[in-house]
Order: C-alpha cells, then sequence, then structure tokens
C-alpha cells in the first residue's frame, strides 16, 4: 500500500524543526510500524537524504524506546500496545500517517523523533530503588508475600517507563510513571524500611523536572502500553500524605 507520511524532522534541540511529507509507497501491510519506518530510511538514503532519526531497541514492547505520537496519539491507535507493537495492517491505502516526538517539555527533542527522557531516570534516581543492605541473595521463599501483594507489585511492576502517560497529559503529568514505581515497591516487603524517603523524594524531583500535576482525565492509562490504573496515582498520593504525616 502507498501512504503519504508527516513526519517531525529537527536537525537539534537548537532548531525550531518542523514537518515534512514523505511518500512510503509499496508497504507490506504485514510489516511492524518501525520496519516500515526502516523502509523508508532505506529508500531515502538512496536518494541521497538524511534518514529519519528515531529510537528502537527491543522491539517486542518491553525497553519503552520506540516513543512516537502517531495521529495524536502516543504509541498509536490500538490500546495497550507500544509503537513497536503496532502493525501495518492497522492502516489502509492512501492513508495519511502523522508522525511526531513527545510533545514535552521535560523530554526535549535530541533529532528528529528522538527525545530525551533521562527526566525519568532522574526520578528513578532520587528513590525507586531498594539500597538496604541484605547479605548475599536470600532464598527465594524466605520472604514470606501475600498473593494480592504479589499480584499488585506485579501489575505495576509492568511500567515500562516510556512517557507515554506525559506525553498524552495536558499538564505532561508523570505521576502515573511515579505512582507505579512508588507503589510497586510499597507493596513489597523489601520496599517497606525506605517506603517514606522514597515517595517523597521521587514526588519532589518530579516537580523539579517541570512535569505537571494530574489532570484527573485518565489519558495516561488510556494510552499506557501496560495498561496501569489510575489507581495508582491515589495510591501514591496516600503515600506521600503518610510520609510527611509521620515526619517530624
Amino acid at each position: 500500500m502507498d501512504l503519504k507520511l508527516k513526519i517531525w524532522r529537527q536537525k537539534n534541540s537548537a532548531d525550531k524543526g518542523r514537518l515534512v511529507e514523505i511518500e512510503a509507497k509499496g508497504i507490506n501491510e504485514h510489516l511492524s510500524f518501525l520496519e516500515m519506518l526502516d523502509v523508508v530510511n532505506e529508500d531515502l538514503q538512496k536518494k541521497g537524504i538524511e534518514p529519519v532519526a528515531f529510537d528502537s531497541d527491543c522491539r517486542e514492547g518491553i525497553c519503552g524506546v520506540c516513543s512516537l505520537v502517531i495521529n495524536g496519539i502516543p504509541h498509536g491507535p490500538d490500546r495497550g500496545t507500544a509503537v513497536c507493537q503496532l502493525q501495518m495492517r492497522r492502516f489502509k491505502d492512501g492513508d495519511t500517517i502523522t508522525i511526531e516526538p513527545w510533545r514535552v517539555k521535560a523530554f526535549p527533542v535530541v533529532k528528529d523523533l528522538v527525545t530525551d527522557r533521562s527526566a525519568l531516570d532522574r526520578i528513578i534516581q532520587a528513590g525507586g530503588f531498594i539500597s538496604v543492605n541484605t547479605g548475599s541473595v536470600p532464598e527465594a521463599n524466605a520472604i514470606p508475600v501475600g498473593k494480592e501483594q504479589a499480584e499488585t507489585a506485579m501489575d505495576v511492576a509492568a511500567c515500562i517507563g516510556c512517557g507515554a502517560c506525559v506525553a498524552a497529559c495536558k499538564n505532561a503529568s508523570a505521576m502515573l510513571f511515579v505512582a507505579a514505581k512508588v507503589s510497586h515497591l510499597a507493596a513489597l516487603p523489601q520496599g517497606q524500611v525506605e517506603r517514606g524517603r522514597r515517595v517523597a523524594g521521587m514526588v519532589a524531583r518530579m516537580d523539579k523536572e517541570g512535569f505537571g500535576n494530574c489532570s484527573n482525565q485518565y489519558e495516561c492509562e488510556a494510552v499506557c502500553p501496560k495498561e496501569i490504573s489510575v489507581s495508582f496515582i491515589a495510591k501514591m498520593n496516600r503515600e506521600y500524605f503518610k510520609a510527611h504525616k509521620e515526619d517530624p
């Protein structure tokens, strides 16, 4: 099938950038979206045009690197999938597809469709870990974890840190991301020691990075490739309130 692509081209973070129309001809409907971009880039190189820069790694919906806004929707039209899992059969011959990077101040554009999402890494560094020294690796069943707690932890541990929740929110809020990381460790026995410091540090860093507040419109949950519930934002708020209430 033949497609018309409107792709964001930007030389660097200082460049203004613009949408450029590129023809994609003879695209096989069985290709993934990223494979389609590979084909387009091969054609551009043959014509002596610089290929479009975009991020990818696992291409299996695991790493979250393939972060694109497709026709105004982070990760595209399919619910519960990353861009790398989007198949070209989702589109029709003659379609116009607009492809843009995350539109978030905290994620500056590096080049074309590539953005710097290291702000999320800095939030993790502020508390999204367990630093208690435990010696050698304990036996797996030494610390009993209830079924409900284990399932809750697994639900939020599924977050791949792609930033789609931020890109979808009109306030560029990272609260679903932070809530997932906070709730994951708060549900486990190993995470109890640093529970208060964790949520306080991560929320403070989130604010410092320039992310906005929750808009309570659920755009984040709608575009999350792992379908993490906004109910965890309420969980994070309770954790935050408790941490400051207990702070002397």
